[in-house]
């Protein structure tokens, strides 16, 4: 039997998934990495991290498996989007990759936007205003900041591009994760306004396909991993591009759901072409179609935060356990926890709003709330983003958002899952295997690239669903109000947290 190896690079670590030619996932294995925060809104990750972890789960699912390296018949990766690694001619990394929540860049955010015409002007443009989360004022920032790396770098990679160059030896930035940069979604090359901000248009590498064989695995590059010299590497693509195909939601107005450490709302189609709110118009890894995409930058990583912060004795006690004893938990508070919204802006926002400077913030807080209430009211407020992103994406685009299916690991969640579908009042389904279906979204553009399958329509075929969640229509009448104080809460202190964190976040060398 032949099988693709497919890496899903995450915030925190690699998963290797291994999966047969028929769609089937047959084993996982997980290499973690740390992440270094020098300074405030300042998030780091070593490029060789991300190698070393995995050379480890590649080693480490070929002999958990009993397979034979020459049974891989592909490699492919999907990525954390938005990364930033200066490469030099030899091929050395050298610095960091500035991953996509480092914020660092603002300054040279808005002086992009004042040598193109000022916020207003380039807002009116691009849809949507840079921010200093964005890989050019990042770029920029190098530029200014460190010359002594700028100027010696040849290509700027993002965390795809730099797995491949490891595997291959090639230097290449494959279509979607280059939308996150600059890309004209039509003609499908680097768009020429970039050079407008400054950038030298000589450091962004040629453009591949996510099917394209962008050459054999390395004999070093084997030797390293466990594996054997020429087995083709693609072009992958980045994670939400990925997850839309594992999701089966790849076809004109799909719309799909991912909720892990992070979340978004993503929406496939022919013709979308404008940002608008914070949402970005992607390419995806058919290159026939489109994402629009509002990326929300903390989901699950708060409920993680409510359970080390204030469940650590539960925690202890039942390990694995504790998710479904805070799914128990969650029930026994009313829906709208007493009137307590919790906004989970924790690392800032892009969609639906965007802003380096906002953070979480508990509104309404009374004498007879309880760390319960204050548990339910997160598991709400990511809800209540996520709603928000759909209401902008029907008036914005036109789309029906009528049904749409959510994966990653957060799917597995029953209580959050219903609060979902109560506070979006919307029914939507949960693919099998959710935590999986970026890693087999993956798979199957390998297998377009081998010519196993004809195209992406044939997607849907490998995609089950395994539940089906409907509103509840009593829960409308108390949703529907605090949907409404949510979104004040940030219409009204958003000069707040800019004056409270402009200055603190700028950082320094």
């Amino acid at each position: 039997m032949k099988y693709i190896l497919a890496h899903d690079i995450g915030t925190s670590s690699d998963k290797a998934v291994l999966v047969s030619y028929d769609g089937k996932i047959i084993a996982t294995k997980v290499a973690p990495y740390p992440t270094y925060y020098p300074y405030p809104a300042w998030v780091e990750q070593d490029p060789e991290d991300y190698w070393k972890a995995v050379c480890q789960s590649t080693r480490d699912i070929i002999s958990s498996q009993g397979i034979s390296p020459e049974d891989i018949g592909g490699i492919i990766f999907s990525t954390q989007a938005q990364g930033v690694i200066p490469m030099d001619e030899k091929g050395n990394c050298l610095y960091n990759n500035i991953t996509w929540v480092d914020a660092r860049a603002e300054k040279q955010a808005q002086s992009i936007m004042k040598k193109l015409g000022g916020k207003k002007l380039f807002t009116l443009v691009a849809g949507t205003p840079i921010m200093g989360k964005d890989c050019i004022a990042k770029i920029i920032w190098l530029k200014e900041e460190r010359p002594d790396i700028y100027n010696h770098t040849k290509y700027i990679l993002d965390v795809n591009g730099y797995l491949k160059y490891r595997c291959t030896g090639r230097m290449v930035f494959e279509l979607s994760g280059a939308s996150s940069y600059g890309l004209d979604l039509k003609k499908k090359t680097w768009l020429s306004v970039l050079r407008l901000t400054g950038l030298d248009m000589n450091k962004l590498p040629p453009l591949v396909k996510s099917t394209d064989n962008v050459g054999g695995l390395t004999e070093e590059a084997a030797k390293e991993m466990g594996l054997v010299e020429g087995i083709p590497v693609f072009g992958g693509c980045d994670d939400v591009q990925s997850a839309a195909i594992g999701s089966g939601m790849n076809g004109d107005g799909d719309i799909h759901i991912y909720l892990g450490t992070s979340a978004w709302v993503a929406a496939t189609s022919k013709t979308a072409t404008a940002f608008k709110h914070g949402a970005a118009a992607i390419q995806s890894a058919d290159p026939e179609m489109n994402l629009i995409a509002g990326i929300t930058e903390a989901a699950g990583s708060n409920i993680q935060w409510l359970c080390d912060q204030f469940f650590k004795t539960e925690q202890q006690e039942k390990g694995e356990g504790i998710y479904a004893y805070m799914d128990e938990v969650i029930n026994t508070i009313a829906p709208g926890s007493d009137y307590l919204i919790c906004t989970p802006w924790m690392m800032g926002e892009r969609c639906p709003v965007s802003s380096t400077t906002t953070r979480a913030t508990l509104f309404n807080i009374n004498p007879t709330h309880t760390r319960e209430h204050l548990m339910r009211a997160v598991y709400e407020g990511v809800a209540y983003n996520l709603r928000w992103i759909l209401e902008n994406f029907k008036k914005d685009y036109g789309f029906s958002c009528k049904s749409f299916r959510i994966i990653g690991g957060g799917a597995l969640d029953n209580a959050w899952m219903q609060i979902i579908a109560d506070i979006t009042n919307t029914e939507f389904s949960i693919v099998d295997n959710p935590r999986n279906a970026g890693a087999l979204g993956c798979a199957i553009i390998a297998l377009i690239g081998l010519g196993e399958l004809k195209s992406f329509s044939d997607a849907r075929d490998f995609v089950k669903i395994t539940k089906t969640y409907t509103p509840n229509a009593r829960n409308a009448d108390i949703y529907n109000p605090l949907f409404k104080t949510y979104k004040a809460i940030y219409k009204n202190l958003a000069s707040t947290y800019k004056a409270a964190n402009s200055k603190r976040f700028e950082g320094e060398l």
